[in-house]
């Protein structure tokens, strides 16, 4: 099997020696998004706005993969606060609709540029759903 660097100028540049996604087959794993604009500014606003950036960016490194979020099967989200969990969760509902993927969360005692909410996905590429 190939393995395969995913990179888009759709979303921002990783900010560090990573990558903003690899494949390996026909799985493609993200790095952590957070919530930066193609400048590499953190958004202005609170969980909302930062929750929303996050998955424009994750959408434009699954599509640059020729990925979807249905083509989501885990997700992993760090947030900042867990009293702000219902709304991340609702934000986040409305990118997967009825797909549900696997999913962990966890609370976080700090993340990079002191954002809210970073997200990682996991996903499958060409692969019949049941």
């Amino acid at each position: 099997m190939k393995l395969t660097t995913i990179a888009t100028n759709e979303a921002p540049a990783a900010i560090g020696p990573y990558s903003q996604a690899v494949q390996f087959g026909n799985v493609l794993f993200t790095s952590g998004q957070i919530p930066l604009g193609l400048d590499g500014q953190v958004v202005e606003g609170g969980i909302e706005e930062q929750t929303h950036q996050v998955f424009r960016n994750l959408e434009a490194v699954l599509a640059a993969a020729g990925a979807g979020f249905g083509d989501v099967i885990k997700a992993t989200v760090f947030i900042k606060d867990m009293n702000q969990f219902a709304t991340v969760n609702e934000i986040y509902a409305s990118y997967f609709g009825d797909h549900k993927p696997a999913r962990s969360t966890v609370e976080v005692a700090r993340l990079p540029k002191d954002v809210l909410v970073e997200i990682e996905l996991i996903a499958a590429t060409g692969v019949e759903k049941q």
